[in-house]
């Protein structure tokens, strides 16, 4: 029986995940500690306390408002969703269906499996050796003027994943000046760990578009929710293709409580900090692995042998991710910064004694 499946969706990959079950498990970025109890507590006492049988808000405006009073941006420009990752794809939808989807490579894999799913024309521009983004190689590729087509969606994380470099927003700023035709997308999942955000380039910008997480400084990710802050033009139009109803009690309930206790995201935010330098600084000793600077909660290590690497730290219970077949980080892995104890073991695991 031939079923009728778009054959973009037949050819495309599966996503590049299989879990793998360790002690220390430093392989997917995510917080290093739980909701804290005291939250959860009064999350499941909020939501015990209302309706299950009604539907949630129609755009989550009540989540919008608390978002957008806490990162400072209009309610109006704040669109939320069940993980930033479906923000990818929407934004594609409302801007790339038979246009163009321009990215860096290597990447976050959504970017590129999204516009092949959709039937978007792919570009990925290579990050210079040292990792950092050429950006008049990105400029040059998005061809002709802001009055020729076809145009499209620009991905452009910062920091970027999977290497934790931080382009410099004076670049950004350039790239949002010579794309007027276009949406420029800058994924800021990782934004709390860096040196400051790109809210005010989107500010001066409407075609600038900034996503965000709670699955990673907020310790959310098995909430799933993310969301965009934009312009109002294009929030408006963005909200049509978000499903009604979309975000749940649960969901909305858990990021409220978050917002209302921000403190202890701070917290985590200065101890990962600390604990990605004393990463940073004891791999130094290392005899062949080098650790490529990080603004992120994690850093990319480049190995002789990724393979190797991962499998020897497997057999000490650490769990890191292999990054090898991406383009460019041959012999690479990444580690999350975790907990104090996680990190030693992890240091302990690659032979520097702590």
């Amino acid at each position: 029986m031939t079923l009728p499946i778009r054959p973009a969706v037949l050819h495309s990959p599966d996503y590049p995940f299989s879990p793998v079950n360790a002690p220390v498990k430093l392989d997917q970025n995510e917080s290093f500690a739980d909701f804290p109890h005291e939250l959860k507590a009064i999350a499941l006492q909020r939501m015990h306390d209302l309706p299950w049988h009604r539907y949630t808000d129609l755009n989550a405006e009540a989540l919008s408002a608390a978002i957008a009073a806490h990162d400072g941006w209009a309610a109006s420009g704040t669109v939320v969703t069940t993980g930033s990752n479906v923000l990818i794809a929407l934004l594609i939808q409302l801007c790339a269906l038979g246009g163009r989807v321009v990215t860096v490579k290597p990447n976050f894999a959504l970017y590129a499996l999204d516009a092949k799913l959709l039937g978007a024309s792919l570009t990925e521009v290579p990050l210079r050796t040292d990792m950092s983004l050429d950006m008049d190689a990105v400029i040059a590729s998005l061809g002709g003027t802001a009055g020729e087509g076809p145009h499209g969606v620009i991905y452009i994380p910062r920091p970027h994943a999977p290497t934790g470099s931080l382009c410099a927003l004076d670049e950004l700023e350039r790239l949002a000046q010579a794309c007027p035709g276009w949406l420029l997308v800058v994924d800021e999942a990782y934004h709390q760990f860096a040196p400051d955000d790109a809210r005010e380039l989107a500010l001066r910008h409407a075609h600038v578009v900034l996503l965000r997480t709670f699955s990673k400084a907020w310790g959310l990710a098995g909430v799933r929710l993310g969301y965009a802050l934009a312009s109002d033009a294009v929030a408006r139009q963005l909200r049509k293709l978000v499903p009604p109803f979309g975000v749940s009690l649960m969901q909305s309930v858990c990021a409220q409580v978050a917002l209302e206790h921000p403190a202890y995201v701070q917290e985590r935010v200065i101890l990962t900090l600390r604990e990605r330098e004393r990463l940073a600084t004891a791999l130094q000793a290392h005899p062949t692995w080098r650790a490529l600077p990080s603004h992120a909660n994690f850093l990319l290590i480049r190995t002789p042998d990724a393979a190797a690497a991962h499998a020897a730290l497997l057999t000490q219970g650490v769990l890191v991710r292999r990054q090898d077949s991406l383009p460019g980080l041959q012999g690479c892995i990444r580690v999350t910064v975790g907990t104090v104890d996680e990190n030693s073991a992890f240091l302990r695991a690659a032979g520097l004694g702590v």
